[in-house]
């Protein structure tokens, strides 16, 4: 089997200028079904939370400096403080 050469960009650029897309699809033939399962749950479960805005503003400075979204941030901190419990406890 032969292997394919990796064309330069500036030469895919220049294909794409002069070539339509829609020319490199089969769109005659059928199409893709896709069938999604009801009963699988999802992973994760929205959930509404009141904090107090000093508490939400001092999470977000954190995140922000960490570079991270503030809700990935306070699941990580609520993760880590809940498997701290869970040692202590058993």
């Amino acid at each position: 089997m032969t292997k394919r050469r990796k064309r330069p960009e500036a030469e895919v650029a220049e294909y794409w200028l002069t070539h339509d897309s829609a020319d490199e699809v089969g769109w005659s033939g059928p199409g893709v079904r896709i069938q999604f399962d009801p009963g699988v749950e999802r992973p994760t479960r929205p959930v509404t939370l009141r904090l107090p805005r000093r508490l939400l503003q001092e999470l977000k400075v954190l995140a922000k400096d960490r570079d991270v979204p503030y809700q990935s941030l306070m699941k990580v901190l609520l993760a880590e403080r809940v498997a701290e419990l869970r040692r202590r406890a058993g």
